[in-house]
């Protein structure tokens, strides 16, 4: 049988942190900042980890399980 691809988007886009969690970029960061307040943008820059629904979906996708 042959070897699982990785997703190219998603080696780009996660990455995982120590204890296995996935982390990801928050959206709306990309365009039309001048409508957008200093502080939602700054909280914007941080990033988040991906919901539970999700992480089946994401780990696939990273060929981790």
């Amino acid at each position: 049988m042959p070897k699982m691809k990785t997703h190219s988007r998603a080696k780009k886009t996660f990455r995982l942190t120590g204890t296995g969690k996935v982390r990801r970029y928050k959206a709306f960061k990309s365009h039309l900042l001048n409508k957008k307040s200093k502080t939602r943008k700054r909280h914007l820059r941080m990033g988040a980890l991906v919901h539970s629904a999700n992480l089946r979906l994401v780990k696939q996708m990273l060929v981790l399980s």
